[in-house]
């Protein structure tokens, strides 16, 4: 697409990418460029260099928005670590991150507040996701949970340790974020989406040797290449998703470096690195054990580190033996920020770098063949086959799911036996419909035993008596046995796996065959090319119901569950 004009929204924008990603742009002449970044002073200072580099554009023309994207807005300035410390604040992070996505969560949500409030065209997301979320560390939990269990803890503190484990989960982290940007894009109408993503290790196999002070390979650098993979996965659907954003995503395999060369004081985290003095006679004695604390701990000299150093942004400050040592041949090298810019800028512009690891998943897949296409037809004739055989109608056996896809086989099988033909259906009256299906329900014991076996309850025409076996799928399972019946909730879940006999019901499935009866005589009898596939004839000119074909339609339809690539 054309970035003339157009809104981007730099994600990360302070960082190495992101700062030469930005200034690549200029050329492109966007409207606007929204820089984000996770502390407000970077996001202030992008700012402030660019409008010093750029003094002729507009004063709107770069504006900063910072704070932490993956949790909600109210907390997005605040240190994680401190919100795990809260009980209250906890419950929400685990709330947002665990429970079922509501508007709720969503229009609460950090990346829904900064991407609604801008509206971009274009997204570039150059922060280091796995990272953020796989450094919080699962092990290191895992060790606080051991340590509180050896202590025979209290159920306060049992249950603290536990909400903290929940909390630093990965993946339901990721699956919440990614959830949060689509429908945050959708809601914006993004146009094109591109990240910027990680290998975790460099570019490096198993065998790398950097850890995190623990065996090698560091299991917390594998965490990394996980999440980043699962992120891939992910981004992989979203791209498969039809009327979403353009989804792309370069995934360099180097290290990324570099932002400036100097001498100054070195930090971590964004404090400089204190000295203490260690006089040479006061040793340790090497008996019994060793503490990694000392009781009193040497004082400070006043000064604070200061060397040489490369400063490669969010991946860290090295000395010039440690940048050696990583981009030596061989080692995990490096490869320039501006590059990679390069190829997100070609790639938002509709250029094939080759560098789009969406691209290569989509060309790498084994597609649905001709072979599987053809034999579709004789497997469904086989079965059918076997149903007049054995007297026996296949329909639904809850083991594929969701339940609304055994609700919908079974609805209109249910109404299939009452009227075979589409416009029998249409024409019919219905309240008698519901009326016939009852009729069925209750005089045949082995079918209605079959739907309600199958975990698939019955709803009546009154809307307030249920037909249920022993398990029901719906409502699901959420920790609770028991849920409060309210009006609201019984349309809920009617629609997500209840059969629903209500009248109502039987008026809705008439208008879906009516609306797919209406498609296909709106096709031309004298078109004969192969730009429809449901015609009358596919429909058996709708003198007989395909279960299967309907639903598969409606699915479509109606879920708007399109597959968009092969």
């Amino acid at each position: 697409m054309d970035i003339q004009g157009k809104v981007v929204l730099v994600m990360g924008g302070w960082g190495l990418v992101g700062n030469a990603l930005t200034r690549k742009l200029m050329v492109e002449e966007p409207r606007q460029i929204i820089i984000s970044s996770l502390r407000k002073e970077e996001a202030l200072e992008q700012v402030n260099n660019l409008k010093k580099d750029y003094p002729d554009m507009p004063d709107d023309y770069f504006v900063p928005w910072w704070g932490n994207i993956f949790v909600r807005y109210e907390f997005k300035d605040e240190n994680r670590f401190e919100i795990l410390k809260d009980p209250d604040k906890r419950k929400v992070l685990m709330h947002d991150f665990m429970d079922e996505m509501t508007p709720d969560i969503l229009e609460n949500s950090s990346v829904y507040k900064l991407i609604t409030e801008h509206n971009p065209d274009v997204i570039v997301d150059c922060i280091n996701s796995a990272t953020g979320i796989a450094y919080q560390d699962i092990y290191t939990t895992y060790h606080n949970i051991k340590k509180t269990i050896n202590n025979n803890p209290t159920v306060e503190n049992l249950a603290e340790e536990t909400e903290k484990l929940l909390c630093t989960l990965y993946i339901p982290q990721l699956i919440r974020h990614i959830q949060l940007m689509y429908a945050s894009m959708n809601k914006a109408k993004t146009k094109i989406y591109i990240k910027i993503g990680t290998s975790g290790t460099g570019g490096m196999g198993l065998n790398i040797p950097y850890t995190h002070s623990e065996e090698k390979p560091s299991r917390v650098l594998l965490s990394k290449s996980c999440v980043a993979g699962a992120h891939t996965l992910l981004l992989f659907l979203m791209g498969r998703t039809p009327e979403g954003a353009i989804t792309k995503e370069i995934k360099p395999t180097a290290a990324i470096a570099w932002k400036r060369i100097e001498f100054g004081e070195i930090t971590k985290g964004g404090q400089p690195i204190k000295l203490y003095e260690v006089p040479f006679d006061q040793t340790t004695k090497l008996e019994g054990s060793l503490s990694l604390q000392l009781e009193n701990e040497f004082p400070a000299t006043g000064e604070n580190l200061k060397s040489v150093f490369i400063d490669t942004g969010e991946n860290g400050t090295f000395s010039r033996g440690e940048f050696e040592a990583i981009t030596t041949q061989g080692q995990m090298e490096y490869v320039t920020p501006e590059e990679i810019a390069e190829d997100a800028i070609f790639e938002i512009k509709g250029g094939n770098t080759g560098h789009d690891i969406i691209n290569a998943l989509d060309n790498a897949t084994l597609e649905p063949t001709y072979r599987a296409g053809y034999l579709q037809h004789s497997a469904v004739s086989k079965l059918r086959q076997l149903e007049k055989l054995n007297d026996k109608d296949s329909v639904a056996f809850e083991l594929l799911g969701p339940p609304r896809l055994s609700k919908l086989l079974y609805e209109i099988y249910l109404i299939k036996k009452v009227y075979p033909k589409f416009k029998e259906i249409i024409n019919a009256d219905h309240k008698e419909l519901s009326a016939k299906i009852v009729d069925i329900i209750k005089s045949n014991d082995q079918l209605r035993n079959e739907i309600t076996s199958i975990g698939m309850p019955i709803l009546l025409p009154d809307g307030k008596s249920l037909i249920r076996g022993n398990k029901i799928k719906i409502p699901p399972f959420r920790g609770e046995n028991e849920y409060e019946v309210t009006d609201e909730k019984i349309e809920i879940w009617a629609h997500d796996g209840w059969i629903d006999l209500r009248e109502k019901n039987m008026l809705k499935w008439q208008k879906r065959l009516q609306e797919i009866v209406d498609i296909s005589e709106a096709i031309p009898e004298s078109d004969t090319s192969s730009h429809f596939v449901r015609t009358k004839q596919y429909w058996n000119e709708f003198d007989e119901i395909d279960i299967g074909k309907v639903v598969g339609w409606l699915f479509i339809d109606e879920e708007h569950g399109k597959r968009m690539k092969a």
